[in-house]
Protein backbone atom coordinates (compact mmCIF):
# COMPACT_ATOMS: atom_id res chain seq x y z
CA UNK A 1 0.00 0.00 0.00
CA UNK A 2 2.82 2.52 1.05
CA UNK A 3 4.08 2.12 -2.19
CA UNK A 4 1.10 2.52 -3.95
CA UNK A 5 0.46 5.66 -1.39
CA UNK A 6 3.40 7.08 -3.52
CA UNK A 7 1.89 7.33 -6.55
CA UNK A 8 -0.36 10.00 -5.16
CA UNK A 9 1.39 12.47 -3.51
CA UNK A 10 1.99 15.59 -5.06
CA UNK A 11 -0.84 14.85 -7.67
CA UNK A 12 -3.62 17.17 -8.62
CA UNK A 13 -7.07 15.95 -8.59
CA UNK A 14 -9.10 16.75 -11.75
CA UNK A 15 -10.78 14.07 -13.03
CA UNK A 16 -11.33 9.93 -11.89
CA UNK A 17 -10.25 9.24 -15.45
CA UNK A 18 -6.87 10.12 -14.44
CA UNK A 19 -6.52 7.43 -12.02
CA UNK A 20 -6.13 3.64 -11.88
CA UNK A 21 -8.66 1.32 -10.35
CA UNK A 22 -5.98 0.71 -7.97
CA UNK A 23 -5.31 4.35 -6.69
CA UNK A 24 -8.91 4.87 -6.40
CA UNK A 25 -9.43 1.58 -4.44
CA UNK A 26 -7.36 2.96 -2.04
CA UNK A 27 -8.72 6.42 -1.73
CA UNK A 28 -12.58 4.65 -0.80
CA UNK A 29 -10.12 2.37 1.58
CA UNK A 30 -8.15 4.99 3.31
CA UNK A 31 -11.37 7.74 3.51
CA UNK A 32 -13.34 4.11 5.80
CA UNK A 33 -10.23 4.04 8.05
CA UNK A 34 -10.18 7.75 8.66
CA UNK A 35 -13.40 7.64 9.17
CA UNK A 36 -13.13 4.42 11.88
CA UNK A 37 -10.00 6.78 13.22
CA UNK A 38 -12.01 9.70 14.26
CA UNK A 39 -15.09 7.45 15.76
CA UNK A 40 -12.31 6.21 17.96
CA UNK A 41 -11.03 9.24 18.69
CA UNK A 42 -7.60 8.65 17.42
CA UNK A 43 -5.75 11.52 16.02
CA UNK A 44 -4.86 11.21 12.06
CA UNK A 45 -2.40 14.69 12.32
CA UNK A 46 -0.77 13.66 8.89
CA UNK A 47 -1.28 17.32 7.52
CA UNK A 48 0.52 18.39 11.02
CA UNK A 49 1.24 22.46 9.78
CA UNK A 50 0.12 22.43 6.40
CA UNK A 51 -1.94 24.88 4.66
CA UNK A 52 -5.09 24.45 2.37
CA UNK A 53 -6.42 27.52 0.10
CA UNK A 54 -9.82 26.70 -0.81
CA UNK A 55 -11.36 28.68 -3.78
CA UNK A 56 -14.93 29.29 -3.82
CA UNK A 57 -16.14 30.63 -7.57
CA UNK A 58 -19.66 29.31 -6.24
CA UNK A 59 -21.25 28.70 -3.02
CA UNK A 60 -21.38 25.58 -1.12
CA UNK A 61 -22.37 23.75 2.23
CA UNK A 62 -21.06 20.31 2.56
CA UNK A 63 -17.91 21.41 -0.11
CA UNK A 64 -16.75 24.36 2.79
CA UNK A 65 -17.73 22.78 5.49
CA UNK A 66 -15.94 19.22 4.97
CA UNK A 67 -12.96 20.28 3.37
CA UNK A 68 -12.18 23.13 6.17
CA UNK A 69 -12.99 20.84 9.21
CA UNK A 70 -11.17 17.97 7.08
CA UNK A 71 -8.09 19.76 6.92
CA UNK A 72 -8.30 20.85 10.91
CA UNK A 73 -8.48 17.22 12.02
CA UNK A 74 -5.53 16.01 9.23
CA UNK A 75 -3.42 18.70 11.68
CA UNK A 76 -3.54 21.45 9.04
CA UNK A 77 -5.43 24.76 8.19
CA UNK A 78 -8.01 26.27 5.44
CA UNK A 79 -8.17 29.70 3.85
CA UNK A 80 -11.18 30.08 2.58
CA UNK A 81 -11.15 32.20 -0.77
CA UNK A 82 -14.30 33.36 -2.01
CA UNK A 83 -14.24 35.62 -5.26
CA UNK A 84 -14.66 38.89 -3.23
CA UNK A 85 -11.16 37.95 -1.46
CA UNK A 86 -8.94 37.35 -4.79
CA UNK A 87 -8.64 38.41 -8.24
CA UNK A 88 -8.59 35.35 -9.86
CA UNK A 89 -9.95 35.40 -13.59
CA UNK A 90 -10.61 39.21 -13.12
CA UNK A 91 -7.36 41.58 -11.68
CA UNK A 92 -4.72 38.55 -12.36
CA UNK A 93 -4.63 35.37 -14.21
CA UNK A 94 -5.41 32.78 -13.45
CA UNK A 95 -1.33 31.55 -13.96
CA UNK A 96 -0.63 33.92 -11.96
CA UNK A 97 -2.93 33.60 -9.01
CA UNK A 98 -1.54 29.91 -9.17
CA UNK A 99 1.94 30.88 -9.43
CA UNK A 100 1.38 33.18 -6.18
CA UNK A 101 -0.49 30.65 -4.42
CA UNK A 102 1.90 27.68 -4.78
CA UNK A 103 4.60 30.05 -2.56
CA UNK A 104 1.81 30.59 0.37
CA UNK A 105 0.10 27.23 0.78
CA UNK A 106 0.67 23.52 0.20
CA UNK A 107 -2.62 22.29 -1.32
CA UNK A 108 -5.42 24.41 -3.18
CA UNK A 109 -9.05 23.39 -3.57
CA UNK A 110 -11.12 25.41 -6.10
CA UNK A 111 -15.03 25.41 -6.76
CA UNK A 112 -15.91 27.07 -9.52
CA UNK A 113 -18.07 26.65 -13.21
CA UNK A 114 -15.19 25.94 -15.50
CA UNK A 115 -13.27 23.22 -15.74
CA UNK A 116 -10.67 24.40 -17.93
CA UNK A 117 -9.90 27.15 -14.67
CA UNK A 118 -9.08 24.21 -12.50
CA UNK A 119 -7.06 22.77 -15.36
CA UNK A 120 -5.07 26.22 -15.85
CA UNK A 121 -4.80 26.54 -12.10
CA UNK A 122 -3.39 22.99 -11.66
CA UNK A 123 -1.01 23.36 -14.84
CA UNK A 124 0.60 26.30 -13.03
CA UNK A 125 0.88 25.30 -9.62
CA UNK A 126 3.36 23.07 -8.48
CA UNK A 127 1.19 21.63 -5.43
CA UNK A 128 -1.74 20.11 -5.62
CA UNK A 129 -4.77 21.10 -6.89
CA UNK A 130 -8.31 19.84 -6.11
CA UNK A 131 -11.33 19.86 -7.89
CA UNK A 132 -13.90 20.26 -5.64
CA UNK A 133 -16.67 20.85 -8.21
CA UNK A 134 -16.88 22.09 -11.68
CA UNK A 135 -19.79 22.41 -14.35
CA UNK A 136 -18.43 19.13 -16.04
CA UNK A 137 -17.67 17.54 -12.52
CA UNK A 138 -17.45 16.45 -9.53
CA UNK A 139 -14.79 13.92 -8.45
CA UNK A 140 -14.29 14.44 -4.76
CA UNK A 141 -18.05 13.75 -4.37
CA UNK A 142 -18.42 10.35 -5.77
CA UNK A 143 -15.26 9.17 -3.93
CA UNK A 144 -17.73 9.47 -1.05
CA UNK A 145 -20.50 7.86 -2.97
CA UNK A 146 -18.43 4.96 -3.04
CA UNK A 147 -17.49 4.54 0.01
CA UNK A 148 -20.93 4.92 1.29
CA UNK A 149 -21.91 2.14 -1.25
CA UNK A 150 -19.05 -0.28 0.45
CA UNK A 151 -19.99 0.44 3.73
CA UNK A 152 -23.49 -0.96 2.30
CA UNK A 153 -22.94 -3.41 0.03
CA UNK A 154 -19.22 -4.37 1.27
CA UNK A 155 -18.05 -4.93 -2.98
CA UNK A 156 -18.33 -2.57 -5.26
CA UNK A 157 -17.14 -4.48 -8.12
CA UNK A 158 -20.58 -6.34 -10.13
CA UNK A 159 -23.14 -3.76 -8.70
CA UNK A 160 -25.74 -1.71 -10.66
CA UNK A 161 -26.07 2.08 -9.59
CA UNK A 162 -28.88 3.79 -11.86
CA UNK A 163 -28.97 7.48 -12.43
CA UNK A 164 -32.11 9.41 -12.84
CA UNK A 165 -31.73 12.80 -14.18
CA UNK A 166 -29.97 15.33 -15.31
CA UNK A 167 -26.68 14.11 -17.37
CA UNK A 168 -24.89 16.76 -15.04
CA UNK A 169 -21.35 16.62 -13.23
CA UNK A 170 -22.05 14.35 -10.79
CA UNK A 171 -23.41 12.31 -13.31
CA UNK A 172 -20.30 12.63 -15.19
CA UNK A 173 -17.74 11.76 -12.26
CA UNK A 174 -20.41 8.71 -11.37
CA UNK A 175 -19.58 7.42 -14.82
CA UNK A 176 -16.10 7.44 -14.04
CA UNK A 177 -15.97 6.59 -10.49
CA UNK A 178 -18.28 2.97 -11.70
CA UNK A 179 -16.40 2.51 -14.63
CA UNK A 180 -13.03 2.80 -12.73
CA UNK A 181 -14.23 0.58 -9.69
CA UNK A 182 -16.67 -2.33 -11.98
CA UNK A 183 -19.86 -0.73 -11.26
CA UNK A 184 -22.80 -1.39 -13.92
CA UNK A 185 -23.84 2.08 -14.27
CA UNK A 186 -27.38 2.86 -15.77
CA UNK A 187 -28.33 6.51 -16.83
CA UNK A 188 -31.44 7.73 -17.63
CA UNK A 189 -31.44 11.23 -19.17
CA UNK A 190 -34.64 13.06 -20.99
CA UNK A 191 -33.11 14.15 -24.35
CA UNK A 192 -31.41 17.12 -25.04
CA UNK A 193 -29.77 16.61 -21.12
CA UNK A 194 -27.87 13.28 -21.86
CA UNK A 195 -24.22 13.13 -20.83
CA UNK A 196 -21.59 14.61 -22.44
CA UNK A 197 -20.35 12.28 -25.01
CA UNK A 198 -16.53 12.76 -24.08
CA UNK A 199 -17.16 11.55 -20.73
CA UNK A 200 -19.16 8.17 -21.78
CA UNK A 201 -16.51 7.62 -24.25
CA UNK A 202 -13.99 8.00 -21.19
CA UNK A 203 -15.92 5.89 -18.89
CA UNK A 204 -16.46 3.11 -21.63
CA UNK A 205 -12.92 3.39 -22.24
CA UNK A 206 -12.31 2.71 -18.27
CA UNK A 207 -14.65 -0.04 -18.21
CA UNK A 208 -12.91 -1.95 -20.60
CA UNK A 209 -10.21 -2.76 -17.54
CA UNK A 210 -12.98 -3.24 -14.90
CA UNK A 211 -15.80 -5.43 -16.50
CA UNK A 212 -18.67 -2.64 -15.66
CA UNK A 213 -21.07 -1.83 -18.45
CA UNK A 214 -22.27 1.68 -19.14
CA UNK A 215 -25.96 1.93 -20.29
CA UNK A 216 -27.02 5.34 -21.82
CA UNK A 217 -30.89 5.64 -22.00
CA UNK A 218 -34.26 7.98 -22.15
CA UNK A 219 -36.53 4.98 -20.28
CA UNK A 220 -35.97 5.41 -16.27
CA UNK A 221 -37.42 2.26 -16.02
CA UNK A 222 -35.06 0.29 -17.95
CA UNK A 223 -31.61 2.10 -15.96
CA UNK A 224 -33.63 1.57 -13.00
CA UNK A 225 -34.71 -2.68 -13.18
CA UNK A 226 -32.37 -3.96 -10.96
CA UNK A 227 -30.18 -1.40 -9.54
CA UNK A 228 -28.49 -1.94 -6.25
CA UNK A 229 -28.20 1.58 -5.97
CA UNK A 230 -30.73 4.38 -6.83
CA UNK A 231 -29.01 8.01 -7.36
CA UNK A 232 -30.61 11.28 -8.21
CA UNK A 233 -29.70 14.84 -8.50
CA UNK A 234 -31.46 18.31 -8.88
CA UNK A 235 -33.18 19.14 -12.71
CA UNK A 236 -31.97 22.55 -12.26
CA UNK A 237 -28.05 23.09 -10.78
CA UNK A 238 -26.56 26.10 -9.68
CA UNK A 239 -26.42 28.75 -12.61
CA UNK A 240 -29.73 27.29 -13.79
CA UNK A 241 -32.49 28.82 -11.96
CA UNK A 242 -33.88 30.75 -14.84
CA UNK A 243 -34.46 27.10 -16.50
CA UNK A 244 -36.39 25.81 -13.45
CA UNK A 245 -39.69 25.81 -14.84
CA UNK A 246 -39.22 24.01 -18.39
CA UNK A 247 -36.90 21.51 -16.83
CA UNK A 248 -39.73 20.61 -13.92
CA UNK A 249 -41.46 19.68 -17.04
CA UNK A 250 -39.01 17.86 -18.86
CA UNK A 251 -37.84 16.21 -16.07
CA UNK A 252 -41.30 14.85 -14.37
CA UNK A 253 -41.03 11.66 -15.74
CA UNK A 254 -37.80 11.21 -14.44
CA UNK A 255 -38.79 11.50 -10.59
CA UNK A 256 -37.92 8.46 -7.97
CA UNK A 257 -41.11 7.47 -6.48
CA UNK A 258 -42.71 4.17 -4.85
CA UNK A 259 -43.50 2.93 -8.49
CA UNK A 260 -40.48 3.87 -10.06
CA UNK A 261 -38.20 2.54 -7.30
CA UNK A 262 -40.06 -1.10 -6.60
CA UNK A 263 -38.56 -1.67 -9.77
CA UNK A 264 -34.94 -1.49 -8.30
CA UNK A 265 -33.80 -4.37 -6.30
CA UNK A 266 -35.83 -4.90 -2.67
CA UNK A 267 -32.54 -3.45 -1.09
CA UNK A 268 -31.44 -0.78 -2.99
CA UNK A 269 -29.91 2.16 -1.65
CA UNK A 270 -30.67 5.55 -2.46
CA UNK A 271 -27.94 8.06 -2.78
CA UNK A 272 -28.34 12.38 -3.39
CA UNK A 273 -25.11 14.76 -3.09
CA UNK A 274 -27.36 17.15 -1.60
CA UNK A 275 -29.59 19.90 -1.41
CA UNK A 276 -32.04 17.69 -1.94
CA UNK A 277 -35.92 18.74 -3.83
CA UNK A 278 -38.53 16.71 -2.04
CA UNK A 279 -41.19 16.55 -4.67
CA UNK A 280 -38.99 17.35 -7.44
CA UNK A 281 -36.35 15.14 -8.49
CA UNK A 282 -38.01 12.40 -6.12
CA UNK A 283 -40.52 12.10 -3.90
CA UNK A 284 -40.22 12.53 0.19
CA UNK A 285 -41.06 9.13 0.87
CA UNK A 286 -37.84 7.97 -1.20
CA UNK A 287 -35.09 10.16 0.72
CA UNK A 288 -36.86 10.00 3.83
CA UNK A 289 -37.59 6.46 3.92
CA UNK A 290 -36.03 3.33 4.78
CA UNK A 291 -33.66 2.94 1.69
CA UNK A 292 -32.05 6.71 1.91
CA UNK A 293 -29.01 6.60 3.07
CA UNK A 294 -28.10 10.48 1.90
CA UNK A 295 -27.09 11.80 5.36
CA UNK A 296 -24.14 8.68 5.86
CA UNK A 297 -23.68 10.22 2.40
CA UNK A 298 -23.04 13.36 2.88
CA UNK A 299 -20.96 12.99 6.92
CA UNK A 300 -18.54 10.55 4.25
CA UNK A 301 -17.81 13.63 2.59
CA UNK A 302 -15.90 14.64 5.56
CA UNK A 303 -13.67 11.31 5.17
CA UNK A 304 -13.42 11.26 1.66
CA UNK A 305 -12.21 14.74 1.66
CA UNK A 306 -9.24 13.75 4.25
CA UNK A 307 -8.31 10.72 2.53
CA UNK A 308 -7.50 12.88 -0.92
CA UNK A 309 -5.99 15.76 1.19
CA UNK A 310 -3.64 13.22 2.84
CA UNK A 311 -2.92 11.09 0.08
CA UNK A 312 -1.77 14.20 -2.56
CA UNK A 313 -0.70 16.65 0.32
CA UNK A 314 1.64 14.50 2.14
CA UNK A 315 5.57 14.87 2.10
Amino acid sequence: MNSLKETLKGRDFLSLHDFTPQQIALMIDFAAQLKQMQKRGEPHELLRGQSLGMIFQKSSTRTRVSFEVGIYQLGGRGLFLSPSDIQMGRGESIADTARVLERYLDGIMIRTFDQSEVEELAANASIPVINGLTDLLHPTQVIADLQTVKEYKVKLAGLKMAFVGDGNNVCHALLHGCAKTGMHISVASPEGYLPKEEIVAEARQDALETGASITITTNPEEAVAGADVLYTDVWASMGQESEQLDRMKVFEPYQLNDRLTAMAAPDYIFLHCLPAHRGEEMTAEIIDGPHSVVFDEAENRLHAHKAIMALLMAK
